[in-house]
């Protein structure tokens, strides 16, 4: 049986192995995440506890303006337009990152008693904040290049090493010192740190290069545009558990945070997967190959929606695991959020040609208007109908977005490919579409009705099971140009 199991694990291809491991090596760092929490909530006050969660929310805020999330799609993107000079290209990305990091740092520096208040953060902490403002970028700059070349071993080795380290470092400084939460800053910059500088080293070393005019211009053409779209996407996730807590109540934003806590299940398993396989999509638009995604993304769509569904199914006891009997009321919740991170995934299929062709002015206009239009439907929505609401005008936004960028998406083929009619199977991607939105409407009901739910359950995966062959087949199909 293992035997068996290892010679199918070593037919799959590149990509696909490659979307397991990053799929594993998020898990277990989520693992570490939710782990350590009890240990800070406990060595740390709520206020101490809650100052470390806003130096959190402005580092993911201010990263968006200090690097642009160059290390995003962009890099990858530019991998593939400068496939004879990929060095430089990666020392050029790195000096303007660091050169935008420096520029908004020293005017921190300079006015640290005013970006104190507006942040609400002493100014030891913003200094804290600045080292890793510097070293988060190289980190990702450097696994989006192994993720490009489908390389998993050493990106899992260096992201549990800069969590765990960090996590052992924090625990040791915050127990010996009153500072704590300048303790927890800096031992998790000083992780970092340990981990960034030979990457950086390596890096430079293969080109020190770090100002090129044409890949300066060509990386603030691509992303500058997308700032809107990244603020937006950060709305567009946080706005629901703030508004409810406004609205209705603290007690009822937490319930729905369990929802989403639970979500990010699904969540971690696409951006893994879709973090994989844009580099395989990116290769194959280069190479003409447009048909090889077609047919290969199909069983890819198909597991997304029934991993979805099944945490529908499994909601009610999935919430009693993590959260306990008194979060079941948050139970109706997870089939929209469910369905939500399924839209999540359509979106992005359909996202990744326009950042192919950079057309970010349309992906920043999509995100905007979800954002604005997730805000006002949760106002009138919660006010209306509780905080259940929240997750049904989450659900129509994410769908909005979907339809959005398949039309831009269309435009797109028709200006950069008028003689290839699609790149993906629009017949299956809206076949999964319904079965995730009937399937909702089905399981949302059966709840209470355990043995409905279980027969419905246990009838999805019997045809997963049938059809393991097909899936297994499809999967060591999917090469990239590297393995042929």
């Amino acid at each position: 049986m293992i035997e068996k199991l290892r010679n199918k694990y070593i037919n799959l291809s590149l990509p696909i192995k490659a979307a397991f491991w990053y799929t594993i090596c998020n898990f277990m760092n989520k693992a570490i995440s939710l782990l350590s929490t009890p240990i800070f909530t406990r060595i740390l006050t709520e206020e101490q506890y809650g100052t470390y969660s806003i130096f959190q929310s402005w580092v993911n805020i201010l990263i968006i303006f200090t690097s642009l999330n160059i290390f995003l799609t962009s890099y990858t993107k530019g991998l593939v337009k400068y496939k004879n000079d990929t060095d430089n290209f990666t020392s050029s990305q790195l000096g303007l990152m660091f050169t935008l990091t420096c520029f908004i740092g020293i005017t921190i520096i300079l006015n640290i008693d005013f970006f104190g208040k507006i942040f609400d953060l002493p100014p030891a902490i913003l200094l804290g904040m600045l080292i890793q403002l510097l070293t988060m970028p190289v980190l990702e700059l450097w696994f989006a290049r192994e993720r490009f070349d489908y390389k998993y071993k050493k990106i899992i080795f260096i992201t549990i090493g800069v969590n765990v380290v960090s996590l052992v470092i924090s625990i040791i400084s915050i127990l010996n010192t009153n500072y704590k939460v300048e303790a927890r800053v800096f031992s998790d910059g000083v992780a970092k740190l340990l981990f960034t500088l030979p990457l950086l080293i390596l890096m430079l070393s293969k080109s020190k290069k770090i100002y090129k005019k044409e890949y300066w211009k060509y990386a603030l053409a691509f992303n500058i545009p997308l700032i809107p779209h990244y603020l937006s996407n950060y709305i567009l996730t946080q706005s629901d558990r703030i508004m409810i807590g406004r609205i209705v109540g603290n007690a009822e934003a937490a319930y729905y945070s369990v929802t989403y806590t639970i979500s990010t299940v699904a969540v971690l398993l696409i951006t893994s997967t879709n973090n994989a396989l844009t580099p395989y999509i990116f290769k194959s638009i280069e190479n003409k190959k447009y048909e090889n995604i077609k047919k290969n993304m199909n069983p890819i769509v198909l597991l997304m929606a029934m991993l979805v569904v099944v945490i529908m199914g499994f909601a009610p006891e999935i919430i009693r695991v993590f959260a306990g009997k008194n979060y079941l009321d948050a139970v109706y919740v997870i089939p929209p959020v469910a369905a939500s991170v399924f839209f999540i995934y359509v979106y992005s299929l359909f996202s990744n040609i326009e950042y192919y062709y950079q057309k970010t002015f349309l992906i920043a206009i999509a995100t905007t208007f979800s954002a604005i239009l997730n805000v006002l439907l949760n106002y009138f929505g919660i006010n209306l109908f509780g905080y259940h609401a929240a997750a049904y005008t989450t659900l129509i936004c994410y769908i909005c977005l979907a339809i959005f960028h398949y039309i831009a998406y269309k435009k797109v083929l028709k200006e950069k490919l008028p003689n290839v009619k699609s790149i993906y199977d629009l017949k299956v991607i809206c076949t999964c579409s319904i079965f995730v939105l009937f399937a909702m409407f089905i399981i949302g009901i059966t709840y209470d009705v355990y043995v409905i739910r279980y027969i419905l359950l246990l009838l999805l995966v019997l045809v997963c099971i049938i059809k393991k062959d097909y899936f297994i087949s499809k999967f060591s199909s999917f090469k990239d140009k590297k393995e042929e």
